[in-house]
């Protein structure tokens, strides 16, 4: 196959389903994915991966969905900036990726480029002298609370639990047990589409629940934490335990991808969920959770598609019932809810 520059890409084009012309379209598409991929992968640094046809459902907590046409696992800034300007100039959508915990991926999978901050350099852990800590956005919550416990930093621990990363964190506005990411947050390095990096103070975004609207079409790199006390190790890890031990308790052990639905306003959309008689509610493999009606656990083949027909059920019989319209909280990666709901 012939060598092209990746500036010479022009947009990528989605493949029409029902079209009688669909094979060699679909022939034309991969090609196109094949020529990004031969022309950047020279480009990268030696320690990036970047691959074709990935397969994203062992990426997620809840083991559904399909392949990332492309995906990649930059390295460092340099990495990551080349990617998404390049990506930007052929027209290709670019979707970051967690630990996958708050997110469905298609059957068919995604028509894009998957970036991932899996690499071991977006997981560092960083005190400063004033007492705050420099985190990365590929930094797993867990190993958060963890490290913040030695160091007799509190302020952390309903984090303890949350199957995600700092960037998840920070894109969503993660919370728990009371507590918000952005209520410990001092300020987020960002890559914007372009490949801008940015850095903006708490008080300069955009944050409600689970949202922040820097974020929605912009990476995070990393985030300036504020603990709210320095106290003894052991005094903190006591605190991770209790909100550990309530965890285990009151939410289900089989993969999910958690809250499926926001909570509305003054109310609860597991407390609705269950007063409208849906816990253990099924399609295929996918099952409302007999232990927190707001969870679908996949029981071991569940599909997107049983999954999405469950949440369609779920919304119908508590819009009957309750007279309430519950949203999706958890993210129909590379989609819109809006489109099959």
């Amino acid at each position: 196959m012939r060598r092209i520059d990746f500036l010479q890409l022009g947009p990528m084009k989605p493949v029409t389903s029902n079209s009688a012309d669909q094979p060699k379209l679909v022939t034309a598409s991969a090609q196109r994915w094949d020529e990004f991929h031969q022309a950047m992968r020279p480009r990268l640094g030696a320690t990036a991966k970047f691959t074709r046809e990935e397969p994203l459902a062992v990426k997620t907590t809840i083991r559904i969905g399909g392949s990332a046409r492309l995906y990649a696992e930059p390295g460092s800034v340099e990495d990551m900036c080349l990617l998404l300007r390049a990506a930007a100039a052929a027209g290709i959508a670019v979707l970051p990726l967690g630990r996958g915990s708050n997110l469905i991926i298609p059957d068919a999978g995604v028509e894009a480029l998957v970036i991932s901050m899996a690499h071991e350099n977006w997981a560092k852990f960083e005190p400063r002298p004033d007492g705050a800590v420099w985190v990365g956005a590929g930094l797993r919550l867990k190993n958060l609370c963890g490290l913040a416990a030695k160091a007799g930093l509190t302020g952390f621990e309903f984090l303890e639990g949350i199957p995600g990363n700092v960037g998840g964190a920070l894109r969503m506005n993660a919370g728990a047990m009371g507590g918000w990411m952005f209520d410990v947050v001092e300020a987020v390095q960002l890559i914007t589409a372009t490949g801008e990096c940015r850095t903006l103070d708490r008080a300069a975004m955009h944050v409600d629940y689970r949202h922040c609207a820097e974020l929605h079409d912009a990476i995070a790199l990393g985030a300036l934490l504020r603990p709210s006390a320095h106290t003894d190790t052991e005094a903190v890890g006591r605190q991770i335990d209790v909100y550990k031990k309530k965890r285990q308790e009151s939410q289900p052990r089989e993969p999910s991808a958690g809250c499926i639905f926001k909570n509305p306003p003054g109310n609860s959309a597991g407390r609705l969920i269950d007063q409208s008689g849906l816990k253990g509610e099924r399609v295929g493999d996918a099952e409302v959770s007999p232990i927190h009606a707001n969870f679908m656990v996949n029981r071991g083949a569940a599909t997107s598609a049983d999954l999405i027909e469950l949440v369609r059920r779920v919304r119908a019989r508590v819009r009957a019932a309750q007279g309430v319209e519950l949203e999706p909280e958890v993210l129909l990666y590379g989609q819109q809810w809006k489109d099959v709901l």
